[in-house]
């Protein structure tokens, strides 16, 4: 399995030139490739990250990813009639394994989109491409929102690894932290299976620090009573 997925990654990223499809097709899980649990960004780190943006572009594709959890191929894909203000929701097409999702539109966001759009004025696609130097009616391409979150990171001072997967895991994890409970962060990270979301438990801070560590529940005298040896260290 691991020789086909190989395969398929090597056919869309090298020859296709799709890099993108690196985020739909991971390797399967083996002995040899142990899932490593994702960088996490506090609250304040995000703010700092979204704030630090280039450009109202640039702002809006990062308060967009965040925001509602997105892939970045999701983002790439987004139309504008995705964007459904009457019921405060975003519409996710095609995403991974073809499965349309909805997630909350959040108030902020939108009240962004709108400056954005006023601004963008775009047609079909959300963030639309370029062509030739110029703005085309085309999704916007993947490296685009790759430079977006790295130009971001740079000048907010972030030396932690971040790409536009991270604020999908910090969207993820952040709301388990705030309370949301997994099946709910399970459908609107559009996860098949549960397991795939469980892995938050290992990174919500929130969490970890609740669980109640054994040490606390039994009784010792405490150091005061141990004596200190009376050479520190070994004789130069």
């Amino acid at each position: 399995m691991v020789g086909y997925v190989a395969a398929l990654r090597f056919f869309y990223v090298k020859t296709l030139k799709r890099r993108d499809m690196k985020e739909d097709l991971p390797y399967p899980h083996s002995a040899k490739h142990k899932r490593r649990l994702p960088t996490i960004l506090s609250v304040e780190e995000v703010a700092s990250l979204i704030d630090s943006a280039s450009n109202l572009f640039h702002y809006a594709i990062l308060l967009t990813l965040y925001s509602a959890g997105l892939r970045r191929s999701e983002l790439c894909r987004m139309k504008v009639s995705d964007i459904d203000s009457g019921r405060m929701m975003i519409r996710v097409e095609r995403g991974k394994g073809g499965v349309d999702r909805e997630v909350p539109l959040s108030q902020k966001l939108l009240t962004t989109l709108r400056e954005y759009w006023r601004w963008m004025r775009p047609k079909t696609y959300l963030f639309p491409g370029m062509e030739n130097g110029w703005r085309a009616d085309k999704p916007i391409n993947h490296k685009v929102v790759w430079e977006a979150v790295q130009q971001a990171k740079g000048k907010a001072g972030i030396t932690k690894q971040v790409t536009p997967h991270t604020l999908r895991h910090c969207f993820a994890t952040h709301l388990l932290d705030a309370g949301a409970d997994l099946r709910t962060i399970q459908v609107l990270m559009g996860h098949k299976d549960i397991e795939a979301t469980t892995r938050y438990l290992h990174v919500s801070t929130k969490r970890l620090q609740a669980a109640a560590n054994p040490l606390e529940q039994i009784s010792v005298s405490g150091p005061e009573r141990l004596k200190r040896s009376r050479r520190l260290r070994k004789p130069e």
